[in-house]
């Protein structure tokens, strides 16, 4: 089958200036379908939401996968597959049907294919059902399920248990998500998938893109296991690779501070087996928002499988971020196992009456280098008339960053205590009232070199 996924995760979703976050390799690959006869129940997602492109896209790479596999059991595309592996439909909506069992003839499987019409809710758990019951438990062939889904489970019972089953009794599951077309739950895919989680699933928002990943993962499935594996993953620019860590398999070194080198001589020759390796990266320079990873990534071996890892971006908040305010200091209470009860004296707050806490952000835009800032923050409360009345002034100095450009500065945490007995909302409902307030902002630099007329003599 040769390598059947390959995978590129990063440990964060978004991360702050010069922060590190880890950069995962994932890899599986199997052994030849010729040598290795393999039974392959495709599960086809024909739900209400399915209607339009999407199942005419599905059709097509359902279609695609089985011509594939016809090709290379018996190196004939000649409407049978051969060497002794079989392939089945299962199609699932409000419950599932096992449209063929696991046969050899394409004919019949592409009738099943083109006969599927969408409508109804998604039963991913009778899927599962369905799928596993074609395979025969004395057979010595290699089990494998293919699962496709554009939705979240809507009907039916929980699927996971069902999936944990089939992997139990040696089930390879793949899973293939479509979340262009009202969500997928992307956690459930991954709890049904096998091991990794990184590769054996792959997730699209584009109908169009079904045909494709279909046919790669048939590709994957006829080729032999690799050898002589070597995988060069370059960074971009904006990031330094910092650490490497040693991978399931093979080894691994950093050639230079934006490149590593993974290498395994085999994978997958006797049997499905994956590998994945895990290198941190540290943010640098003045890149920031949605910054792509990769430079480039190349992969070779001497089955020359054709193998294309995702290219994920990371979000990264370069602002600087002062708190002026620190929360409130907490008393600590323990209670030993044997006490009832426990008496603590808390210490003196100065409490008045009921009352709201305003928490209040703002962001400086581009403040420039060695500068410090005066910033005012003042709350006013309307009253029903919209008249303002007074709530609380505060200032601050902001601290002079030392960025080499102009940056921004986010505010944080300025709070005022808003104590109720000065509501003035008029509808004496007590605590539970609506009050409207309206926040406002001044600010200017303390540090600047204006010299009003120069020095007079």
């Amino acid at each position: 089958m040769g390598i059947i996924s390959s995978n590129k995760t990063l440990s964060k979703r978004q991360i702050n200036c010069k922060e590190t976050f880890d950069v995962t390799l994932s890899l599986t690959a199997e052994p030849n379908i010729v040598s290795n006869p393999t039974d392959i129940v495709l599960i086809l997602d024909r739900s209400g939401s399915m209607q339009g492109s999407p199942l005419v896209n599905l059709k097509k790479g359902a279609k695609k996968f089985i011509e594939i596999i016809d090709q290379a059991t018996d190196n004939a595309q000649d409407g049978n597959i051969g060497s002794g592996s079989h392939i089945g439909i299962v199609s699932f909506a409000n419950t599932a049907t096992a449209d063929t069992g696991l046969i050899t003839s394409v004919a019949t499987l592409n009738s099943a294919v083109d006969a599927l019409t969408s409508g109804g809710r998604t039963n991913h758990a009778d899927a599962f059902t369905k799928a596993l019951a074609l395979f025969d438990p004395s057979s010595t062939n290699a089990k494998v399920m293919v699962m496709f889904t554009d939705g979240v489970t809507t009907t039916g019972n929980p699927p996971a248990p069902v999936a944990e089953a089939a992997k139990a009794q040696g089930v390879v599951i793949y899973v293939i998500g479509l979340s262009g077309n009202g969500g997928i739950d992307e956690a459930a895919l991954k709890q049904w998938a096998s091991d990794p989680d990184s590769a054996f699933v792959a997730i699209t928002p584009d109908d169009a893109e079904l045909e494709d990943l279909f046919e790669d993962l048939a590709n994957n499935i006829t080729k032999p296991g690799a050898t002589n594996i070597v995988i060069k993953d370059v960074v971009t620019d904006c990031f330094k690779v910092v650490g490497v860590s040693s991978p399931t398999k093979g080894s691994a070194t950093m050639l230079n501070n934006t490149t590593v080198e993974w290498k395994i001589a085999e994978l997958g020759k006797n049997a499905s087996e994956g590998a994945s390796f895990t290198f941190t990266v540290q943010h640098l320079g003045e890149c920031k928002g949605d910054v792509e990873v990769n430079d480039s990534i190349t992969y070779t071996d001497c089955e020359d499988n054709q193998v294309v890892f995702p290219s994920p971006t990371i979000l990264v908040n370069c602002d600087v971020v002062i708190t002026p305010e620190d929360c409130p200091t907490p008393v600590e209470v323990s209670i030993g196992g044997c006490n009832d009860c426990v008496e603590i004296d808390a210490g003196d707050l100065m409490l008045q009456s009921l009352g709201r806490i305003l928490q209040l952000d703002v962001t400086l835009r581009r403040v420039c280098p060695h500068k410090r800032v005066a910033l005012a923050a003042i709350v006013t409360e309307l009253d029903d008339h919209d008249i303002e009345h007074k709530r609380g002034l505060k200032t601050f100095v902001v601290p002079a960053h030392d960025r080499e450009s102009c940056t921004d500065i986010k505010v944080r945490c300025i709070k005022f205590v808003l104590p109720e007995q000065l509501d003035v909302s008029g509808t004496g409902t007590g605590i539970c009232n609506t009050r409207r307030f309206r926040a406002s902002f001044i600010a200017h630099y303390i540090d600047n070199d204006f010299d009003c007329c120069g020095d007079v003599d």
